[in-house]
């Protein structure tokens, strides 16, 4: 009866609002839409002392948050590796650091686009590759790794979250997660749940959480030579 129904109530609307179609031929059509879209993106990039003399680099994407966003690359040397840079640091990396434009969030396939740009034109060891951000840039590194799992070697998110069901396909991924305990701006549990996801998944994971430290957390993190000698360290794996 209820298909009946839906055969009447379709000849009665074709009848109304189409005369002369007969409602017995379908009009349905294979297309396809082929379109480039532009990447428009500003961003600092960093080569180590010595670049000239090696074949291949490890590269460094650093991801920044929020507050950093617009169109004057000055903010993305606030914090993390391009404030470290800007004062004089070396690196043992290729860093390149993009800029988000305001009142947007970080897209998986512009920073593709940008990584694609970045071999073509610099030595990079496609081996070793390593994605880091902060609170916005931390969401972006999770959500950036789960989009293309095969292309990165490590990750490190710090007071990031995400989705639960991103984390199946980065378990062959190492993951180094860095959070406050007292962070108010992204909660702890943002992290902990995907940790503990990987963790069930198998995943190739660790935490460091700061027990006292709020938001502000990448500030020790960055400032921390275990972690670049941690991301040094990690290899390119393939996808159990």
């Amino acid at each position: 009866m209820k298909h009946a129904y839906h055969a009447l109530l379709l000849a009665t609307l074709y009848g109304l609002f189409l005369p002369g179609l007969n409602a017995g031929e379908s009009y349905q059509q294979s297309a396809r839409l082929d379109v480039q879209v532009p990447v428009t993106m500003d961003y600092l990039v960093y080569t180590p002392p010595g670049y000239e003399a090696r074949d291949k680099w490890p590269l460094l994407l650093f991801l920044h948050g929020a507050g950093e966003r617009g169109d004057d690359l000055e903010l993305v040397k606030v914090h993390g590796p391009p404030k470290l840079i800007e004062q004089g640091q070396p690196f043992p990396f290729v860093v390149v650091s993009p800029q988000c434009p305001q009142d947007r969030h970080w897209e998986p396939i512009e920073l593709m686009a940008l990584l694609d740009e970045i071999e073509s034109k610099y030595r990079i060891d496609a081996d070793r590759i390593y994605v880091t951000g902060l609170s916005m840039g931390g969401f972006g590194t999770w959500e950036l790794a789960a989009y293309a799992p095969d292309r990165f070697a490590a990750i490190v998110p710090i007071c990031g979250g995400g989705e639960k069901f991103w984390m199946k396909r980065i378990t062959h991924v190492p993951t180094w997660i860095i959070h406050g305990g007292k962070d108010t701006g992204v909660p702890l549990e943002r992290s902990e749940e995907l940790l503990e996801e990987l963790r069930k998944k198998g995943g190739n994971v660790r935490i460091t959480i700061a027990p006292n430290t709020a938001h502000l957390v990448w500030t020790s993190a960055y400032n921390n030579p275990e972690l670049y000698g941690w991301l040094l360290h990690q290899k390119r794996q393939p996808r159990q």
